[in-house]
């Protein structure tokens, strides 16, 4: 079982920056074998995909957020990142880190962070 502790969220005006942590339990295998992935719902919508990366492979990203947010991963420490910048009211969600082992189709989430964009 592999558990995922999200930190980083906060309150921000627009226009400004966080950056997302999501620290995985488990072995640097156990890690490697998953994509890692962010998600965020807003109250009354559903959860949506904002950037997700494999191990080995490119980061994949919402339209909504390509050009200001970044996402990474360093396999030694089991974390994986979201850099997020730029920041507008519309980004105000819960974030949620997702970490996914394809061969089980197994999903993990964390308990998500809360981010709210305002002045």
């Amino acid at each position: 079982q592999v558990q995922l502790v999200e930190s980083g969220g906060g309150l921000v005006q627009p226009g400004g920056a966080l950056r997302l942590s999501c620290a995985a339990s488990g072995s640097i295998l156990s890690f490697l074998a998953m994509s890692m992935g962010w998600y965020r719902q807003a109250p009354g919508k559903e959860r949506e995909l904002v950037a997700e990366l494999t191990s080995g492979g490119s980061p994949n990203y919402a339209d909504s957020v390509k050009g200001r947010f970044a996402i990474s991963r360093d396999n030694a420490k089991k974390t994986v990142y979201l850099q997020m910048n730029s920041l507008k009211p519309e980004d105000t969600a819960a974030y949620y880190c997702r970490g996914h082992k394809s061969r089980a189709d197994l999903n993990y989430w964390g308990q998500g962070t809360q981010v709210t964009v305002s002045s």
